[in-house]
């Protein structure tokens, strides 16, 4: 394994650990795809979690500006799938503290957790494990940015795009591995499935 770990050997770590299946997927979202990633799989094994974020770690601390500012900087991460990714990329990158974001129902928007809210001018670094639609990581840098926070950068582990995607940039975006997955939104017309065969319906 590289300090780093490549884009094969993070593939095959998720492959191992069943986070990452093939077949044919349902999201909720009414996309179908070939492959369906849950990151919690991979991050309930220490070690794998351990490579994994401090790997990112890594690659985030590559960037000269961050790293100056690694003492005061605080990891922002949504509950629940971010949090095991923020913590161990914090404790990684020796950063100050994390805080996270929830919503109390489904319909509603993110709001970070009481007492626990970033104050006006803090550097943040924004993580998940997974960056796919990019609703949950867009309503966050928002969130913080109406905190008076300044986002430095945007770090998961795996970037899964899907037509969905928003950009992010000017904001530096850090990942491990991109999966080149296959989307359709038209279950009669999609060409991923064998003849006959139903898709699988997933939660994310």
């Amino acid at each position: 394994m590289h300090i780093v770990p490549t884009q094969e050997e993070v593939i095959q770590l998720l492959r191992k650990t069943g986070a990452l299946r093939e077949g044919f997927f349902e999201y909720p979202n009414g996309l179908y795809s070939n492959q369906h990633l849950q990151m919690a799989l991979a991050y309930r094994y220490f070690q794998e979690a351990k490579i994994l974020s401090v790997g990112l770690s890594r690659l985030v601390r590559a960037n000269p500006e961050i790293r100056a500012v690694i003492p005061e900087l605080s990891i922002v991460a949504p509950a629940t799938g971010g949090l095991p990714v923020a913590y161990g990329v914090c404790e990684a990158l020796r950063a100050k503290q994390v805080y996270w974001a929830e919503r109390e129902n489904e319909d509603e928007g993110l709001r970070f957790r009481q007492f626990v809210e970033p104050q006006p001018g803090e550097k943040i670094l924004l993580v998940d494990d997974i960056l796919r639609t990019g609703a949950k990581l867009m309503q966050l840098k928002k969130l913080a940015e109406e905190a008076g926070c300044e986002v430095v950068g945007l770090a998961i582990v795996v970037y899964q795009p899907n037509p969905m995607t928003p950009d992010f940039s000017p904001l530096p975006v850090y990942y491990l591995c991109k999966l080149e997955s296959l989307y359709c939104d038209d279950k009669e017309l999609c060409a991923i499935p064998a003849p006959g065969q139903k898709p699988v319906k997933v939660w994310v």
